[in-house]
């Protein structure tokens, strides 16, 4: 079976206040973009995963491939060994939830492909073992979400002719690294009002957070969204916890950036 694990944006990104189990509740919308990873698995003798592409850590019982297949041998302990193979295309560190995409259409791929009829509140249930934006690639559609994420609203949101640009400056930003120092406080409106507001107001209205604390220890981050501002982007912002920051544009781009950088061009 093949899949193709998609990756997110986020309009908009609040932390509200930390719990007392050591996670923050926030409030963002996700997006899903069509850029994507490719996995690949088919039954085999014993479980066994490997990985072309963007380099991954050789030691893979971290990767969320490999613990979602565990998380649903748990549950199923007849489950055929597969071999697993992932063509790592979306950025790490980058704030487009790639591994987090991974996990989700594993989880997915495997409930489908040995038909275990599993709803899909249990698989975003299991999903938020793997982390916080897993369960957002269970639903895969524009949502408002809360709680570390697992709390969704679909929200009506089409960006359709728009042209998504997103750049990745080549910094891996870890979600500790970009907790660190956040301040959370109340958001000054509920971001399901602020999302509803015209495109070209989004700068007025929404923000991510996490540009606070990531935009000081790698002021690039910062310059980049400037820099889409001055080359016509209708709304700029850094995805998530970093460090890809993307622009959306009513007209076809002409963005020019540095050539050490990775620019995706996206048609929504």
């Amino acid at each position: 079976m093949i899949v193709f694990p998609n990756s997110k944006i986020n309009l908009g990104l609040d932390i509200l206040r930390k719990r007392p189990d050591g996670y923050h509740d926030l409030q963002t919308v996700f997006y899903p973009v069509p850029y994507t990873d490719m996995l690949e698995f088919v039954e085999a003798p014993v479980f066994r995963f490997d990985s072309t592409g963007i380099t991954i850590p050789s030691d893979h019982s971290s990767n969320l491939c490999v613990k979602a297949y565990k998380l649903m041998q748990e549950r199923f302990p007849d489950l055929p060994a597969v071999h697993m193979h992932l063509h790592k295309i979306i950025p790490m560190g980058a704030g487009l939830g790639g591994g987090s995409s991974d996990g989700a259409f594993t989880l997915s791929a495997l409930n489908e492909y040995f038909r275990k009829q599993l709803s899909a509140s249990v698989l975003i249930e299991m999903s938020l073992k793997l982390g916080s934006d897993c369960p957002f690639f269970i639903v895969n559609q524009p949502v408002v979400a809360f709680g570390r994420g697992e709390i969704m609203e679909p929200v009506i949101l089409n960006l359709a002719g728009y042209t998504l640009v997103m750049i990745h400056p080549g910094i891996h930003v870890s979600t500790k690294d970009a907790f660190a120092g956040i301040v959370p406080r109340n958001a000054a409106a509920d971001l399901k009002q602020r999302i509803t507001k015209p495109v070209d107001t989004w700068k007025n209205w929404l923000g991510n957070q996490f540009e606070e604390t990531v935009g000081a220890k790698f002021p690039m981050i910062l310059e980049i969204k400037a820099m889409l501002y001055q080359q016509g982007a209708v709304y700029a912002s850094m995805s998530g916890s970093g460090s890809v920051v993307f622009g959306l544009f009513r007209d076809k781009p002409a963005v020019s950036v540095e050539k050490k950088w990775t620019t995706i061009t996206i048609k929504l």
